[in-house]
């Protein structure tokens, strides 16, 4: 909840956009780097309160927090989100859950058995259904189903509004086994992933027409396979209700009712404590006042030592008390006032905190991981010396110690791509691009050119006495005749500095040379540095800014005038030095970053008068060309992704530590996906990706080389970095095709390896999953991997009739 992820109905997209490589990368035994084993990787489990089904009670119903209203039940459209996975997961068939370990498991509910049983000529899956399987209308789930689903999703009818196809496009044909119950599927080209397809499984009545895919199923599901059947959805109240299956053949569902709230990230605690829902993910913040309340049970009703008014002194206590009944009348009033409002912050901080006493905290580490993307389409991140550079600056480890240690969660940094630590498969390939060491990444920026003095360089194929600067220099003699002869004098020395861009090259110029006077050179070689940061970027002036309730700057001979110029590009490095300068330090220590729009960097803002910081050159920025090595940072601005933005902050300090600067914008979260990250507005961007069972399919639209559309544009599918390699794709497609699993995990962790090498997409870790959960409550909460049982969660304990959630807690 506290990250912001890609949304998870478009793991298996159709190829629909694309990327930009940066040419072939020379990385020596791929294979062979790697800083840790597959053997040594191991998971978090996951935190669900487990308990036998005799022990959970029969009855009453739960309510839980998602997002918001699924947009679409059809879960292979482009809208599909988390709430359309975790509503249809109740409803609908899948063949093959992932466990505990991230494994696809079969599942008994639905499935005897599924095997390949024929390999040559072609590829053949026999799945045998559970004869007791049926839909909710009674008609049994068989081979119809199956072919439904496939001609919808293969990709030949344009018809079907469909996002996700892969693996049903390799599909030859499917029949009917020796019965009713037998499926058989044969392939046109081996299919590793075979398991992956199939799920959710979809009646015909949904996918047998392009009227009944594309619009029948976003808004109700008439027919369902689970223990659970669509009741209702309430547009007006947020909700989705799901009622158990009369017809569901397995394990009976132990609640009545199952409903799904749509509650905002920043209404999660309110909704707890007024006894709206029962779980929900929520933030660390949240987590902890669980945490302090449940601490807080035994207090005997003394004051909570945290909360409103906890860091007022006795001093100031009593100070209050006095001004609130001193002989001040307006004094007073505004006093009682104060103490008034704090008395009800206090009053109803408690009855939260008490209401919060309910609930535990279920934690493991959600399937899914935060990782640094780097758009390598254009600017300086499309060399990929930069790319490694600003990767072997990052300490990984001190990221995920801020994010993960507070938690109480191992804080290890994720060393694989294609898949997460306790999966098969897993190994730290971390090793082919290098581990942090910032010499090694300014030797990198050199190598590509950018030098502590390239700021003050101008372009290499401008030339002193340009027809550029020869219009320039009439249009400022013009200018001059304008002005008193003092100001005339300072605009010869600023035309002085501008015709000198290279003092060399001035120096062999003869007209250059005896339009310039000696002392006037001398002046450009003091002036160059400033000069040149300033001359491209443009001017802002330091107690300039006509902000909202800022004095009126001083006029011009005044004493107080003193106007100091600094590049205009650089402000947001000088705020960052402005704001230290200040003590006002963020999370971690960390400055915080200040709030900017897309399309220019914040003022620097400072009382007038105030020294600028030095330029860029002095400070240690890179540049090359004249221009400062700045890079987009764009981050999301909601409350929940508060600690995306406290790494965003650390990760500015540590590429400004090799001379990296950063503008980081801050951006709404509705619009950071789609506004930023897919249309590549962005130099970097945190953003998440789900786990996956299938990396060889899942994996493959995420890292694929970019193909040129006809229209001259590049085809990125959901490769948003738009960096990638022949040789990458062609290990993806091998693998899958290979049906031995072992080397097909091979040639994975190859494909893994020459991931790292590109520095187009550097894991951080995986993300912390933090679910509150009411504690008569059980096998629910931090599932990890594994998919829930939903037929198997109830409260512990017999309830009355009704609700629990309707309670006041």
């Amino acid at each position: 909840m506290s990250h912001v992820g890609v949304p998870r109905g478009t793991v298996r997209k159709r190829r629909s956009l694309a990327l930009l490589t940066t040419g072939v990368l020379t990385i020596p035994v791929l294979a062979g780097c790697s800083s840790g084993g597959e053997e040594t990787a191991r998971g978090v489990p996951q935190d669900i309160a487990p308990a036998a089904r005799e022990t959970v009670a029969d009855g009453s119903t739960a309510n839980w927090a998602v997002d918001a209203l699924p947009a679409t039940f059809n879960a292979f459209q482009a809208d599909a989100d988390s709430a359309t996975t975790r509503i249809t997961g109740a409803l609908l068939p899948t063949l093959f859950p992932m466990d505990r370990t991230g494994q696809p498991k079969l599942n008994p509910d639905y499935l005897e058995s599924a095997k390949v049983i024929e390999r040559e000529p072609r590829q053949v899956v026999l799945y045998k259904l559970n004869q007791q399987a049926v839909w909710s209308d009674g008609r049994e789930i068989g081979a119809p189903d199956f072919v439904a689903q496939w001609r919808a999703l293969r990709g030949k009818d344009s018809a079907f509004w469909t996002a996700r196809n892969s693996g049903y496009e390799r599909i030859e044909k499917i029949e009917r086994g020796a019965d009713d119950l037998q499926v058989r599927v044969t392939f046109s080209k081996p299919y590793a992933d075979w398991r992956s397809l199939f799920s959710p499984l979809y009646p015909k009545e949904v996918t047998g027409s392009p009227d009944a895919f594309n619009d029948g199923a976003r808004t109700t599901l008439k027919t369902t396979a689970g223990p659970f059947v669509l009741k209702s959805m309430s547009k007006s109240k947020g909700t989705v209700t799901l009622a158990r299956n009369p017809r569901w053949w397995g394990d009976k569902a132990k609640l009545d009712t199952l409903v799904f709230r749509a509650v905002a990230a920043k209404d999660r605690t309110q909704a707890l404590t007024d006894g709206t829902v029962d779980i929900a993910d929520i933030d660390p913040a949240t987590a902890d006042r669980i945490t302090l309340a449940r601490r807080d049970r035994g207090s005997n009703g003394q004051p909570l030592n945290h909360g409103p008014g906890a860091e007022i002194t006795p001093a100031q206590a009593l100070r209050s008390w006095a001004q609130a009944h001193g002989s001040d009348e307006d004094a007073a009033e505004i006093a009682q006032a104060a103490r008034e409002k704090n008395r009800k912050a206090v009053v109803a901080y408690a009855t939260e905190q008490k209401a919060l006493r309910d609930f535990a905290v279920r934690k493991s580490l959600e399937p899914a991981y935060t990782q640094l993307a780097l758009n390598g389409e254009s600017g300086p991140l499309a060399d990929d010396r930069v790319r490694r550079a600003v990767a072997r600056a990052l300490d990984r480890q001190e990221l995920a110690q801020a994010v993960l240690g507070p938690l109480g969660l191992p804080a290890k940094p994720l060393g694989s791509h294609l898949a997460l630590a306790g999966q098969p498969g897993y190994k730290d390939g971390s090793g082919a691009l290098g581990e942090q060491n910032t010499k090694e990444a300014q030797a990198l920026l050199a190598d590509a050119g950018w030098t502590r003095g390239g700021a003050a360089e101008p372009p290499k194929d401008t030339k002193a006495g340009s027809e550029a600067e020869k219009k320039g220099g009439k249009d400022d003699e013009a200018e001059a005749e304008k002005k008193t002869a003092g100001e005339a004098e300072e605009d010869k020395d600023a035309t002085s500095e501008k015709t000198e861009k290279d003092g060399k090259k001035a120096e062999e110029d003869s007209t250059e040379d005896s339009a310039d006077s000696a002392a006037e050179r001398k002046k450009a070689d003091r002036d160059s540095e400033d000069s040149a940061a300033s001359r491209d970027e443009g001017l802002y002036i330091v107690g300039d800014d006509n902000k909202p309730g800022a004095p009126a700057p001083a006029t011009v001979g005044s004493a107080s005038a003193v106007h100091v110029l600094a590049p205009a590009r650089t402000a947001a490095a000088q705020g960052t030095v402005l704001l230290r300068q200040a003590g006002v330090l963020g999370e971690g220590g960390a400055v915080a970053a200040t709030d900017k729009q897309p399309g220019g960097a914040a003022g620097a803002y400072a009382p007038v008068g105030t020294a600028a910081p030095a330029p860029a050159a002095a400070k240690g920025q890179l540049g090359k060309d004249g221009k400062t090595l700045t890079l987009r940072f764009v981050l999301p601005s909601g409350p929940g992704s508060q600690s995306l933005r406290s790494v965003g902050d650390k990760i500015a300090v540590m590429l400004e530590k090799i001379g990296v600067g950063t503008e980081i914008t801050k951006v709404p979260d509705e619009s950071y996906f789609k506004d930023h990250i897919a249309s590549g507005a962005y130099d970097l961007a945190l953003y998440s990706w789900p786990a996956t069972a299938y990396p060889a399919t899942d994996g493959r639209p995420i890292y694929a080389k970019p193909e040129p559309a006809t229209d001259g544009s590049l085809l990125v599918e959901q490769n948003y970095t738009r960096v990638g390699t022949d040789h990458i794709d062609q290990l993806f497609d091998k693998a899958a095709a290979e049906l031995d699993e072992k080397a097909a995990r091979e040639l994975m962790k190859q494909a893994d390896a020459r991931i790292w090498a590109a520095a187009g997409s550097i894991p951080l870790f995986q993300r912390p999953q933090l679910v509150a959960v009411d504690k008569k409550l059980a096998n629910v909460g931090a599932f990890g991997f594994a998919a829930p049982q939903y037929q198997d969660i109830g409260f512990k304990n017999r309830q009355a009739a009704g609700s629990p959630a309707d309670r006041k807690k």
